[in-house]
């Protein structure tokens, strides 16, 4: 399949964007040309197993100094202005590409586990956070459970901690874990006493086991799996935050993993327009170009403006984040307009190309069409991270505060 033109490039302007911003998007475009891209098709089609982890990826991701990207000098990293603004660009060229990796490889890697090393007391924090950030582990990060997901309190958490000499003894099941097959080390969290605590597990210790990964409609590069733990011993030192803060610590992963999932639906929608208006422009239809038809005209005028509000909200959120370390309503709305944004411009893309919008491979010619993938990849966005409705309630009580809204 030839490569569609960047339509970004003609539609959004990074004129407002720092510098630093700028020059990463140079940097990870071109790893995602190089890395990405030749392997998308099939990391984006292929059903999960346990030997489908993207390892060469990975490694490639931290040789390029990707992990390095979102956290401070003192670790290791680049110690950039504007760090969330940066690791939130990676995303979407990342995704641009294939959804499911970048939320496995840096959603789940460099946000979700590496924003909640950067919470750990010393040295904890160092030693982990150092090592994440040459690439020296894969990370799991495991809130969920079989029966909690959306709702993290603890009454419904059913992973209990128990306190022993030296430590505490983890025992439940967790659920929809993010690179938990070839996880070396996990952040889990746990019910203690009444309260929630974040715990930095090993993954080899006795008592682990990783179930088969799960068969999903979508974002297959993204291998998810259950996790047991059955009296699993982790030592006092490897709580995250403090005993019973572990919800805290928890949401505020999440909030930047929100913005994260918002900068994969714009890649997403971004990738479905791109393919679609080349189509479009050289496809006829009774004579003449389907982009002469004004309905598609006006249909992908309207997803223009969707991409750049989209884009525009994340990269808000990051911004309003690395300067004042909150930005809790611009996550949700991010989150929630930039996954609805995906479904609705690859919905309208396929329906656009017809066929060859549904087609995965055409038999007679061998070539690969992307819609289809990314069609199925957009669905989770608007339920991972904080379902779309829960992200609609935090705009609510923003609106009307908590003794209204709840």
């Amino acid at each position: 399949m030839t490569q569609p033109i960047r339509r970004a490039n003609q539609l959004f302007h990074d004129t407002w964007l720092p510098e630093e911003t700028r020059r990463i998007r140079a940097e990870v475009r071109e790893f995602a040309e190089t890395h990405v891209r030749p392997v998308a098709h099939r990391l984006n089609t292929t059903p999960e197993s346990r030997d489908a982890f993207p390892r060469d990826v990975f490694n490639a991701m931290a040789a390029a100094g990707l992990y390095q990207i979102p956290f401070p000098a003192d670790v290791g990293g680049r110690g950039l202005e504007f760090p969330t603004l940066a690791t939130l660009t990676v995303l979407e060229e990342l995704a641009y590409y294939s959804p499911g990796l970048a939320s496995a490889l840096y959603d789940g890697q460099a946000i979700l586990v590496g924003k909640t090393l950067e919470r750990a007391q010393e040295p904890l924090r160092s030693r982990y956070l150092s090592a994440l950030v040459r690439g020296e582990f894969v990370g799991s990060f495991a809130t969920s459970e079989p029966a909690a997901s959306t709702d993290l309190s603890a009454a419904s958490m059913q992973t209990i901690a128990t306190r022993v000499e030296g430590g505490y003894r983890l025992s439940g099941q967790k659920r929809w874990i993010t690179n938990s097959v070839a996880a070396d080390h996990i952040v889990v969290l746990c019910r203690s006493g009444e309260r929630l605590t974040m715990f930095l597990a090993d993954m080899h210790a006795e008592g682990v086991r990783v179930g088969e990964p799960d068969r999903k409609m979508g974002n297959h590069a993204q291998l998810t799996a259950d996790v047991h733990f059955d009296n699993v011993f982790v030592p006092e030192d490897h709580v995250i935050g403090s005993d019973g803060g572990g919800l805290r610590v928890a949401l505020g992963a999440l909030m930047l993993g929100r913005m994260g999932i918002g900068a994969i639906g714009v890649a997403m929608a971004q990738a479905a327009f791109d393919f679609s208006a080349d189509y479009m422009s050289k496809r006829k239809v009774f004579g003449q170009e389907l982009a002469r038809f004004q309905h598609w005209q006006f249909t992908f005028a309207e997803h223009a403006l969707g991409i750049e509000n989209g884009r525009n909200l994340y990269q808000k959120a990051a911004y309003r984040y690395d300067r004042e370390g909150d930005a809790d309503i611009e996550a949700a709305m991010a989150k929630f307009f930039g996954s609805r944004l995906a479904v609705d411009v690859a919905r309208d893309a396929i329906q656009v190309c017809g066929a060859y919008g549904f087609v995965r491979e055409l038999s007679a010619t061998g070539e690969t069409f992307p819609l289809e993938a990314i069609y199925r990849d957009a669905k989770i966005g608007e339920i991972y991270e904080g379902a779309n409705e829960i992200q609609r309630w935090v705009i609510a009580r923003h609106i009307f505060g908590r003794e209204l809204a709840g």
